[in-house]
């Protein structure tokens, strides 16, 4: 069973043959939507991206009273295709639903990710602008997700944008 890369070892590049995070955080505004199943994991995560320094944008709900995904996963999407913020993060029960919700609204690139490898390969690969996390994840976990999301650029190679383009044309 292969070994999960922890976050320091990506950071220190002795997990991958290039650098991919890069610590300039182009912005400081970050949507969160959430349904009831994500409300809890919702709330500490803005604690802690606020303590770093980001505004967060809340499109999500604010109880764990039973919520529909889709209504807030429609409104991070828009807030994307809108410009008001530049990335999301989507967060319900399996993460499955929201993500599926967000990627409806043209120009959202939105992943469902469980490690921080997805999450480093959605950013350098499919310059994902949401990601999608289940509601169940530990905090541990979402903390290194979010940050590794956040800090690592498009690899912005001729193949992935070219991709992209292809995504971005269909109709």
């Amino acid at each position: 069973m292969e070994k999960e890369a922890s976050l320091e070892d990506i950071v220190k590049n002795d997990y991958q043959e290039k650098t991919i995070l890069n610590l300039e955080v182009p912005t400081n505004k970050i949507g969160l939507a959430n349904d009831h199943r994500g409300y809890k994991l919702k709330q500490k995560l803005t604690k802690y991206l606020t303590k770093k320094g980001y505004t967060i944008i809340d499109y999500g709900c604010d109880n764990s009273q039973n919520h529909d995904y889709p209504e807030y996963g429609f409104k991070l999407g828009e807030a994307i295709r809108d410009g008001e913020i530049e990335k999301g993060i989507a967060i319900c029960g399996s993460g499955i639903g929201i993500s599926i919700a967000c990627n409806k609204v043209k120009g959202v690139r939105c992943a469902k990710v469980n490690n921080i490898k997805e999450t480093k390969y959605t950013r350098l690969d499919n310059d994902a602008n949401i990601i999608a996390i289940s509601g169940d994840m530990p905090t541990f976990r979402a903390k290194d997700i979010v940050d590794v999301f956040l800090k690592t650029k498009f690899s912005n190679e001729e193949r992935h944008q070219r991709r992209i383009n292809m995504l971005n044309e269909y109709k």
